[in-house]
């Protein structure tokens, strides 16, 4: 009697009561996760074939600046100078000098913009334009000299200004990820699966912020077409990137140009020679799940909130893609994880990161990927 009166005692304290208190936990939180338009995603039998791969692209790579790039999430070259630029979770965005010996290549603060800088791009006369995503975008001239361009437009401010390039007439393309969400809780939007993403353009000649496109599933990389008539923007949790034409017969329309990605885009990179590389931030297996079930979504929703965010990003890096979306190479690692951007500098690969405090360098020449065997 005493045995079976403890036991329920130990059944109803460890695991009835907190069961109880999950469930009303549960449904007590306000998050509010929304079915995604399963009609927008693609038929899961459409199989994403890459023809060449390497797998284990942390194997031979090096790390630039170790410990001195916290997060480095986006990655800008200056060919002139040889210099890279990254903006890193402290707000400084860091210049790096690049060598042939990872140890011998040279970091230095630059600016600190007060913010979160996340998208760069080099503007056409020497400067950095910044999408900071605490301020908005931003101008920094090569003296160092911070300016405001842009932090709204239609009267709603950005919460997430998040990539930026620009076009040859020297029109800023951006992204706001969210105007609900902000850095800190980015994967809240993610998870709650509302389209409140907007790319928009900036116009330095008449400073006006013209909105292109609303109702985008987290906005994120963005990238000027090589021909100038459209623009390409990821949208993450869609795992597709879409192209937003701005010139010709079809100006102002949307398509599709990649879908069904094996993970989940973040930026996007014109290599110049004919590719765009997109960067994964993981794979995509946990978020399908995600995708089907809000339920599930709202579970990981408080874990983040009350608790901890998951871990279950792997298999990070970046598919190259050639001028019409279709798949040329993948590059990944089990091991990899939140990558934001994947950018290619004569025979490497550099890789910016959320998670990393340096700057992944893989040499593509010795280390490429290859064709499955037959």
């Amino acid at each position: 009697m005493v045995k079976a009166s403890s036991a329920s005692v130990i059944f109803i304290s460890v695991i009835l009561i907190p069961l109880l208190a999950a469930v009303i936990f549960y449904h007590l939180d306000t998050f509010d996760p929304a079915p995604l338009p399963e009609h927008e995603l693609t038929q899961k039998d459409q199989f994403f074939f890459v023809p060449k791969k390497n797998s284990h692209m942390l194997l031979g790579s090096e790390r630039i600046g170790y410990g001195e790039l916290p997060g480095p999430e986006d990655i800008a070259y200056d060919p002139k100078t040889g210099v890279v630029y990254t903006g890193c979770e402290d707000g400084w965005i860091r210049r790096v000098t690049l060598s042939d010996s990872a140890a011998d290549s040279v970091v230095e603060k630059w600016v600190n913009t007060g913010g979160r800088p996340l998208g760069l791009a080099h503007g056409l006369h020497g400067d950095v334009i910044v999408a900071d995503g605490h301020k908005g975008l931003l101008n920094i001239s090569k003296d160092g000299v911070i300016e405001l361009l842009t932090d709204e437009a239609d009267g709603l401010k950005f919460k997430l200004t998040d990539a930026v390039d620009i076009g040859r007439d020297g029109t800023l393309y951006f992204t706001d990820a969210s105007y609900a969400y902000g850095v800190h809780h980015s994967v809240l939007d993610l998870l709650e699966g509302r389209p409140r993403g907007r790319l928009l353009a900036y116009d330095p000649s008449t400073k006006q912020t013209r909105v292109l496109l609303k109702g985008l599933y987290f906005a994120n990389g963005v990238a000027v077409s090589a021909d100038q008539t459209f623009v390409i923007v990821c949208e993450t949790p869609m795992r597709r990137c879409i192209k937003y034409y701005i010139q010709g017969s079809r100006k102002g329309s949307v398509d599709v140009f990649v879908e069904n990605l094996p993970g989940l885009p973040d930026n996007i990179r014109y290599d110049g020679q004919g590719l765009y590389w997109v960067a994964l931030f993981t794979d995509s297996h946990f978020f399908e799940v995600l995708q089907r079930y809000p339920l599930v979504r709202k579970v990981a929703a408080m874990m983040v909130k009350y608790a901890t965010r998951p871990n279950t990003d792997k298999n990070a890096g970046t598919i190259a893609v050639d001028l019409e979306g279709k798949p040329v190479a993948h590059y990944y690692d089990v091991g990899a994880s939140q990558i934001t951007t994947g950018i290619k500098i004569r025979e490497h690969l550099y890789f910016g990161s959320l998670a990393a405090s340096y700057i992944i360098r893989l040499n593509i020449t010795q280390y490429p990927a290859e064709s499955p065997p037959a």
